[in-house]
C-alpha cells in the first residue's frame, strides 16, 4: 500500500483568480451562458472542489449582439413579480434586448449556477456590458474562446 499519494484541500488562500472576456458578438445564447458558468464555478481549475468557489471572473462584452437558434426570439417570454397581487409582469425577448441586454445573459449564467450561497456568491464574479468597453482593463484580462466556437456558423 503507498501511502506518499495524499489529496490535498485547496482553501481560500491558495485561490488565484484570472480574468476572462467573453465577446457575445454572434453566439448563441445557451452555449455562451454554460461556457461562462463553467468558468465562474471553477470547473477549468484542476483543483476544483465542488463546496469550494474556485471559479474565476468573467467580463461579458457585447450583450446586445446576443441571439437565440430558431423561433425562440419571437416566443421566449422574461417573467418578474412585483410582490403585488396581480403583480406578474412579461416582456418578451426582444424588448428586453433592446431596453437592458445585460439582464439576458445575468439571468441565463446565474440559471446555470448553484442555487445557493455558493451560487450567489460565484454570481458576483460576473460582469456583463452593452458594448465593447469595459472598466476592467487593470486586471488584464484574457480573451476566453467558447469550446468549438465558430462564429461564421448559423445553427
Amino acid at each position: 500500500m503507498n501511502l506518499n499519494n495524499t489529496t490535498t484541500i485547496p482553501s481560500g488562500k491558495d485561490i488565484v483568480r484570472k480574468w476572462f472576456v467573453l465577446d457575445a458578438n454572434g453566439k448563441t445564447l445557451g452555449r455562451l451562458a454554460s461556457e461562462a458558468a463553467s468558468v465562474l464555478a471553477g470547473k477549468r481549475n484542476p483543483l476544483y472542489t465542488p463546496y469550494i468557489d474556485m471559479g474565476d471572473h468573467v467580463i461579458v462584452i457585447n450583450a446586445e449582439k446576443i441571439h437565440l437558434t430558431g423561433m425562440k426570439a419571437g416566443q421566449k417570454l422574461y417573467r418578474r413579480y412585483t410582490g403585488f397581487p396581480g403583480g406578474l409582469r412579461e416582456e418578451s425577448f426582444v424588448k428586453l434586448l433592446a431596453r437592458r441586454p445585460e439582464k439576458i445573459l445575468e439571468e441565463a449564467i446565474k440559471g446555470m449556477l448553484p442555487k445557493s450561497k455558493l451560487g450567489r456568491q460565484m454570481a458576483t464574479k460576473l460582469k456583463v456590458y452593452k458594448g465593447a468597453d469595459h472598466p476592467h482593463y487593470a486586471q488584464q484580462p484574457v480573451a476566453l474562446e467558447l469550446v468549438g466556437s465558430n462564429s461564421s456558423a448559423k445553427y
